[in-house]
């Protein structure tokens, strides 16, 4: 549950008036901050909470402090006589500061930085960003529709235009617009379906399926006679090339992220451990796009463990945090000192800035889709769906694994015979390579592999056990004497599973899926880990996508726990493109 928050203030900064100076040029002034007090004595004002360095408020006398907090100062001298009566955000005194924030060092002088009345500073610079991924969201979506519409009217009556297929080339014309109008009314385009995650390809294939009805429905009703390999090549190629496109841009997003670019950055609330712990997974997993920039605990913490991460005070100095840190998101971990209330408060000290608010749940690794916010006599009951594990989505997948395994067994039967070629040729024994796999419910069935070892592989484990590189119930080494020079090559581009398509065609494995166990490595599962078992095991799967044999045992198997949980159509057209991507970097393959 994420929420736009900021800090309250007493008074909304107009628009600023540009004064003109005969040396300097134009010079702009600060903005109006309400009436001026008249003149004469007035009634001293609230002088507030004595402040610290960072402007933080005071700890009471006998109350256990934050030692990364810093101590109170003397209270700096009271403002000049014509002073503005309401304190400002000191985001605005940053920007019209003549030292440039980082985006305006970055952008040229015809282009100054413009920050959005109202809002923080690093909201702006996040919004800057983010329309320019939406424009390259709707500019990649009229190139598929164009694409499309041009490829099919070519394939389907070449580069002359006659009579029969002039309305063609003008349906051909109009399929960009058409696309554009049904991703936007499928909210393709919405900030918060962006960036990370499956909703923006199901959001792309609704609106896709929706065209493909609507244009059945249309020519039917007017009794157009459209030819039905137009419809069914045109308008599926449009779709597709879109969700190519996106993929593409979004893996540009997270090279950029990955580099420390286009990142929100993150004030973390909580205890200390369970900052740690999200600090760490966040950092690991960049391509969220959320920087943790600092950290608010509470108020007896000493903070002794998180010292690589700048403490700003404590529950009370969020609002401060923020403007320190000049970040754009705060971060809520569940903490029983954060009740309802508290939060409540909370959102309204930021509100003004629209600084994201997250609320953190306790639940583990549960997708947005198995969730539904219930209000219950003013409270919000958070309803976790089962995950579907059985039913007609399952039957679905059950179809598109075993169409798409025969597809590709088809497309690289070349590849598949190369391969055999240079595996028979080069050592002695089987091409092929079987062995006892735990399937789904735990059915063991016989994997097939082309062979990457040498024949006396499995005799040779025993003495090579000792050496294991991993951390859990599976044996890894990444100089392994037992693979042969051609195994070598065919496990780091993944070329030694690609038999295991006569798996999936046979309904004993499935395209994306957990790892397929040895029955040795699931008598060693603990009771949680065994959840694996309750989905068919896949040629490709999160573990392969995030880094396969370099990751922990325990991140790999809350990976695959997550798939189980959380699957759907589209997580696996996404893990499907993203195989391509891991197989060609070829990390963790071993």
């Amino acid at each position: 549950m994420s929420q736009d928050v900021s800090e309250s203030r007493a008074d909304t900064p107009t628009d600023p008036v540009t004064t003109t100076d005969p040396d300097s040029g134009p010079q702009p002034a600060p903005p109006n901050h309400g009436p001026q007090l008249p003149h004469g004595p007035q009634p001293p004002p609230n002088p507030g909470p004595q402040l610290s360095p960072n402007h933080g408020p005071q700890h009471p006398p006998g109350r256990a402090r934050n030692s990364k907090i810093p101590g109170p100062v003397v209270p700096q001298s009271p403002a000049p006589a014509g002073a503005q009566a309401h304190a400002r955000n000191n985001a605005i005194d940053r920007h019209w500061s003549d030292r440039p924030n980082r985006s305006q060092a970055t952008r040229p002088a015809s282009r100054p930085f413009v920050r959005n009345r109202g809002r923080h500073a690093a909201m702006s610079r996040r919004q800057l960003w983010e329309r320019r991924y939406v424009r390259s969201l709707v500019l990649s979506d009229l190139t598929a529709g164009v694409a499309a519409g041009a490829a099919t009217f070519m394939v389907r009556f070449g580069d002359a235009v006659t009579q029969y297929n002039r309305a063609y080339m003008i349906c051909s014309a109009l399929l960009p617009a058409l696309l554009l109008l049904v991703l936007a009314v499928s909210r393709a385009y919405e900030r918060r379906y962006l960036f990370v995650g499956s909703d923006e390809y199901q959001r792309v294939i609704r609106g896709g399926v929706g065209l493909i009805a609507g244009a059945a429905v249309f020519s039917y009703a007017l009794s157009l006679d459209l030819a039905r390999s137009y419809v069914l090549a045109g308008l599926p190629g449009a779709i597709v090339a879109a969700v190519l496109f996106r993929f593409l841009l979004r893996k540009r997003l997270h090279l950029a992220r990955a580099r420390g670019e286009n990142l929100r950055r993150v004030i973390v609330v909580g205890h200390e451990l369970s900052v740690i712990g999200i600090t760490r997974q966040l950092r690991r997993e960049r391509y969220h796009g959320l920087e943790v920039v600092g950290a608010c605990l509470p108020p007896e913490a000493d903070g002794i463990g998180i010292d690589d991460l700048t403490v700003y005070g404590s529950f009370d100095d969020v609002a401060r945090a923020v403007e320190q840190a000049d970040a754009d998101t705060v971060v809520v971990l569940s903490c029983p000192e954060l009740d309802g209330t508290a939060v409540r408060r909370l959102a309204w000290r930021l509100e003004r800035d629209e600084v994201d608010l997250v609320v953190a749940s306790a639940l583990v690794d549960v997708a947005g889709a198995r969730t539904t916010i219930r209000p219950f006599d003013g409270l919000p009951m958070l309803h976790v769906e089962h995950p579907r594990l059985h039913g007609g989505s399952r039957l679905v997948k059950d179809v598109f694994d075993r169409l798409g395994a025969l597809a590709l067994l088809i497309v690289l039967g070349p590849v598949l015979v190369s391969v055999a070629l240079c595996v028979g040729l080069t050592s002695r024994g089987p091409v092929l390579f079987r062995q006892v796999r735990v399937g789904r419910d735990g059915r063991e069935f016989r994997i097939y592999k082309f062979r990457s070892m040498y024949l006396d592989a499995e005799a040779r484990l025993g003495e090579l056990r000792h050496l294991n590189e991993h951390d859990g119930v599976l044996f890894k080494m990444r100089d392994d004497p037992r693979v042969t020079p051609v195994g070598r090559w065919l496990r780091r581009f993944s070329l030694d599973e690609l038999p295991q398509l006569l798996n999936v065609l046979l309904g004993q494995m499935s395209l994306v899926g957990p790892r397929p166990p040895l029955p040795t490595e699931v008598a060693a599962y603990a009771d949680d880990v065994r959840r694996r078992l309750a989905v068919k095991p896949g040629m490709t799967g999160l573990w392969q996508v995030s880094g396969r044999s370099d990751l922990s045992w325990e991140e790999a198997v809350r990976l695959d726990l997550r798939y189980v949980e959380n699957w759907s159509l589209s997580l696996d057209l996404v893990i499907l493109l993203r195989t391509v991507t891991a197989v060609v970097r070829s990390s963790g393959a071993y």
